[in-house]
């Protein structure tokens, strides 16, 4: 009997080709869809459903940017489920970015433009705000909503005969000098995304610290750079369309530029097949793909801190604490 998969995402773009890689691996294994929007995980478990028909799919309403919805959706988990065997922790958001042509011409000028490109370093700004919660809403949905939700699930994570995973989703743009201990949920910059992404990495480090001893394992993916609805929104479609030729010829040179949603779920996919304790909990798995479009998996060190993932995981716990004094009626 396979396991069961939780994958809280978008419900689309790499999040729906890793449910279809995932049943390609093993149709054995129960999948739960996790969407903020009920209509698209029923439409997203019925176009699953026509290509395997014989596969278990299930769905449950979550809004990461809401820790209601959070607490709801944990709490059902826990009554419908024993156990999860993984937890892929897709959801993310990049409100109103904005490219910074002046600093991609400079990198072009210097040479640094294929890095510039790959990384999105200096060249991606986004305007953040508060959500319902009065949490920066990026820092919110890509990171502390992940978090809230593992610590509510973690009676079904820990304990088990078997390991349980949790697999995040970081990005190449994750780096260190966008993130702030004294600003953690990065309100006073420009870059939260980029911070977000850190910030999972240090979590992930952390979580590997806590409670592998509890078998629960926690590893880091970066995608690449997909094309996909977020992807979409930085610039107008008709701009993608003229810049297309040139990113696949850009590939021929930046392996992550994985441009497909199937392409960049191979990360993830790669990590189902691992056996979690030989994984080194410091090592980021980048999805990549050849000029000629050969899928494989490049393992990367991560520019982590691991007293600075300490910290930070602290000030998790204070959050988490502050957050849910008013939801008091919908924890156990």
């Amino acid at each position: 009997q396979g396991g069961l998969s939780l994958t809280p995402s978008r419900c689309s773009g790499v999040g729906l080709a890793l449910c279809q890689r995932l049943l390609e691996e093993d149709g054995r294994i129960h999948l739960c869809i996790a969407c903020r929007n009920e209509q698209k995980s029923e439409a997203t478990r019925d176009l699953i459903l026509a290509t395997y028909p014989a596969a278990q799919v299930s769905t449950v309403e979550v809004d990461l940017g809401n820790l209601a919805s959070i607490l709801r959706a944990a709490r059902e988990l826990r009554c419908r489920f024993q156990r999860l065997d993984f937890v892929y922790l897709n959801a993310g958001i990049m409100p109103n970015p904005h490219v910074n042509f002046k600093a991609l011409w400079h990198g072009l000028l210097t040479g640094k433009v294929l890095h510039m490109l790959t990384t999105a370093e200096g060249i991606m700004t986004q305007t953040d705000r508060l959500n319902g919660d009065g949490l920066q809403e990026v820092f919110a949905t890509n990171l502390f909503g992940h978090f809230i939700l593992v610590r509510q699930l973690q009676s079904l994570l820990c304990g088990n005969e078997k390991p349980s995973r949790l697999v995040w989703t970081s990005s190449s743009n994750a780096r260190e000098s966008a993130f702030s201990l004294s600003d953690y949920q990065h309100a006073k910059g420009q870059e939260s995304y980029s911070s977000s992404k850190y910030a999972t990495d240090l979590t992930s480090v952390v979580l590997n610290r806590k409670f592998n001893g509890q078998g629960l394992y926690s590893s880091v993916v970066c995608p690449g750079l997909v094309m996909s609805n977020m992807t979409y929104r930085i610039l107008p479609i008709f701009l993608w369309k003229l810049l297309m030729p040139i990113m696949w010829l850009i590939r021929f040179f930046a392996k992550t530029y994985t441009l497909t949603p199937y392409n960049g779920a191979e990360a993830h996919v790669w990590l189902f097949k691992q056996k979690p304790e030989y994984l080194d909990s410091l090592v980021k798995y980048h999805s990549c793909t050849s000029g000629l479009g050969r899928c494989y998996v490049e393992p990367r060190k991560m520019d982590v801190d691991e007293d600075t993932a300490e910290k930070f995981y602290q000030k998790l716990l204070e959050l988490e604490e502050q957050t849910l004094e008013k939801y008091h009626d919908l924890l156990d």
